[in-house]
């Protein structure tokens, strides 16, 4: 069905003159689909605040100063109902945003760009590398814990207090918040005590347990998909740690992203078969050790019509990956990977 608000499908030469800008130009401007731009209206109330004399939806400056924001917050790995709470703050006279209220659902800051650690050791838990994250004051939603006292909890075997840690966690601040604030420190603590102690394996299975258990119902109340193809996520053929490969299809669901996740020790066979039967968009390939990271076997991945993008995350990649393979290293970088084949 062609898009009413596409230019020449619903506007026509006297549309195109009208002041402001129709949602076709916004679409282009932006790098975000028509449909979207629709769901985020309708969803966030960020959206064309008039209409032309012809009956036009019209987007003005001050809409697209907002869209723009938005469009960046999300980009940056904020959740969207976060990221169009903040874009629509009203501006201060020195043109800053006023400080979100504080409180459960209060948006979390945008952080800065992530950047590399060196890479993990085979032993270590799963994760996508990031540099240290500054500290901020955690608001005092009941059940939100920090890294530390998450840790703790690990360290009891406290399952109770670590699912609502991570549920809260989740809800209020997103998936790249959570895994960057709370999963990795508890990651690099539970590792630490391995190698003190050479114990700590059972902490290990707990808090990975838990953290699945968790994103899972987080996965689960994502917004119905805007997107018309899927992503396909799949650890390396005997890679077995495969918890960032659901990190990240959940965060993925925030963005309106539909995805298939294959799971730790994906045949490439088996991968290769999934491609042709579901089209993805693009299709996420995870190795955490380089035993896993052979990348001879994604040169022979099919390929796709319409085009298929193949991601290469974790540290366990080698140096030659094909030259189609696009390789990430940060949880940010992989979620604007697999965004940018959606536009």
């Amino acid at each position: 069905m062609a898009d009413e608000d596409a230019p020449g499908a619903g506007e026509n030469a006297a549309a195109e003159e009208e002041p402001g800008y129709g949602i076709g130009a916004v679409s282009r401007r932006l790098g975000v689909p028509a449909s979207t731009l629709r769901t985020w209206n309708l969803r966030y109330g960020i959206g064309p605040s008039r209409r032309s004399p012809g009956g036009h939806r019209r987007y003005d400056d001050a809409d697209l100063r907002r869209l723009e924001e938005m469009n960046r917050l999300i980009r940056a790995g904020m959740p969207p109902a976060d990221a169009a709470r903040q874009a629509l703050r009203p501006r201060s006279a020195s043109g800053e945003r006023a400080a979100p209220p504080a409180g459960p659902g209060a948006a979390a800051p945008p952080e800065s760009r992530a950047g590399s650690s060196a890479p993990s050791e085979s032993h270590e838990p799963p994760e996508l590398r990031v540099a240290p994250a500054p500290a901020v004051r955690q608001a005092p939603e009941p059940g939100l814990l920090s890294a530390v006292m998450l840790a703790r909890a690990v360290t009891a075997l406290d399952a109770p207090t670590v699912s609502v840690g991570l549920d809260t966690a989740l809800t209020t601040h997103g998936v790249v918040w959570t895994w960057e604030r709370l999963v990795l420190p508890v990651f690099a603590a539970v590792s630490r005590r391995q190698q003190d102690t050479c114990a700590g394996i059972d902490v290990e299975h707990l808090f990975s347990e838990r953290l699945q258990v968790a994103l899972a119902r987080f996965a689960a109340r994502a917004p119905s998909p805007v997107h018309p193809r899927p992503v396909l996520l799949a650890a390396a053929e005997e890679e077995q740690h495969a918890l960032p490969v659901h990190a990240l299809a959940a965060a993925l669901g925030t963005l309106g992203v539909e995805t298939r996740v294959l799971g730790a020790r994906t045949p490439y066979r088996a991968l290769a078969d999934a491609m042709r039967r579901l089209g993805p968009a693009a299709v996420f390939v995870w190795s955490q050790m380089r035993e896993t990271g052979d990348p001879a076997p994604l040169a022979d991945l099919p390929r796709l019509r319409p085009a298929c993008r193949v991601v290469a995350g974790g540290p366990g990649w080698g140096d030659h990956l094909p030259g189609e393979v696009v390789r990430v290293t940060t949880f940010r970088d992989a979620i604007s990977a697999v965004m940018t084949t959606l536009r």
